[in-house]
């Protein structure tokens, strides 16, 4: 996210005496990736951001494969994962490799109070499906509903509230970090004019809340698999401003603009985000191929270097059968896919899709775990032969 924002009231330079109205100084914290070598953010809190009270002993929360079967067609009834309240315990990785983590969520409620996390391990993409909401952070607010990527950068300490009980997440943590293609950007950073999104479609935090509490907050902080209870005693939120191109934003699927052209396009043209050996797409509402002969339905593909897990949000898929909201499919590297039996057929002459869907494409073999076992299809490995 290499797009300057500012919120709060700041010193006139970086590294300078910037006091409070009693005479003492705010802490001023950097907030950067990759060390010292990418993009940064400077907050400046009420207190020192280092004051930790106590820990308690970490909970291992690394996920574990169900099978060494990696070369198959599988598919996961996402809405079967039950409903919990506690927002850390609701999410279930189903899907996993060392690049990248894929879970699911039914959260009935949020982290409120003097409950936070931190995700020291990875960049977070949490996807709305179902209710909404708001996300707090040091860096302010940011309301979200369905549809929206939340895109949290590694280290953001954040609550999140919802406003209903019946909320789907789609999640994705990555352990490099989340950026827009290449392809789009300028040599300066800019998205270009044939990029399917521009800056007007990034929501920013806002409403900055500067917290001045003392007391006993806790932080659970996620590292190496391991989530860490630890407590400090002033509120986390007591930033009094902020500056620099690293901090939580929001882009909605809906306004992701489709590419599209005279015969079917690739799978790139989707794509939303990037990220080491992996990519994020979406799928929209589109007009098809307008080539006189064109066929709208994807054709086989051989999957060689990636596997492909398709989430189905909503709306009508012309490539498959039985398609419900919340579906996972995963299509391994190693054995061709394609349109299921007649989809072929039964797309010419359509003029456009309404669907709705998120594509995370690997280029490492990904893992189910147990949780994803309980959801599985079984019968989806035969669907083609029907």
């Amino acid at each position: 996210m290499a797009h300057y924002h500012s919120l709060g009231t700041i010193p006139h330079k970086r590294h300078t005496q910037f006091r409070k109205p009693d005479g003492g100084l705010y802490s001023e914290q950097l907030f950067s990736t990759e060390g010292f070598s990418s993009n940064y953010s400077l907050l400046y809190h009420i207190y020192p951001p280092t004051m930790i009270i106590r820990t308690e002993e970490p909970t291992d929360i690394s996920p574990k494969p169900a099978t060494d079967n990696i070369l198959k067609h599988r598919s996961y009834q996402g809405f079967k994962v039950k409903p919990e309240a506690d927002f850390l315990k609701s999410k279930k990785v189903v899907l996993f490799n060392s690049d990248v983590h894929i879970a699911l969520a039914a959260p009935t409620q949020g982290l409120t109070g003097n409950v936070f996390y931190k995700n020291a391990d990875s960049d977070e993409v949490i996807f709305v499906h179902e209710g909404k909401g708001v996300l707090k952070t040091q860096y302010g607010q940011i309301r979200f509903g369905y549809g929206d990527y939340l895109v949290i950068p590694r280290g953001s300490i954040y609550q999140i509230q919802f406003e209903t009980e019946d909320n789907r997440l789609f999640i994705v943590d990555s352990f490099s970090p989340i950026t827009f293609p290449k392809r789009y950007l300028s040599k300066y950073g800019q998205l270009l004019e044939h990029a399917p999104f521009c800056e007007r479609d990034i929501r920013k935090p806002e409403n900055l809340e500067t917290i001045d509490q003392k007391g006993e907050f806790l932080i659970n902080v996620k590292k190496k698999g391991l989530l860490y209870p630890i407590w400090y005693g002033t509120h986390p939120f007591d930033v009094v401003g902020w500056d620099g191109c690293e901090y939580p934003y929001a882009f909605s699927i809906h306004d992701f603009e489709p590419i599209t052209g005279r015969v079917h396009q690739p799978p790139p043209v989707h794509q939303t985000f990037d990220a080491h050996n992996f990519v994020i797409c979406s799928f929209v509402p589109r007009l098809y191929d307008y080539h006189p002969l064109a066929i709208p339905a994807p054709y086989n593909h051989s999957n060689i270097d990636s596997d492909e897990v398709l989430y189905y949000v909503d709306g009508e898929f012309m490539s498959r059968k039985h398609v419900e909201r919340g579906m996972i499919t995963l299509h391994p590297g190693g054995i061709p896919h394609g349109p299921h039996p007649g989809a072929v057929e039964k797309s010419i002459g359509k003029k456009e899709t309404p669907e709705l869907a998120v594509m995370v494409d690997t280029f490492h073999p990904l893992m189910m775990t147990d949780a994803a076992k309980g959801i599985e299809d079984e019968h989806y490995i035969m669907s083609w032969a029907e």
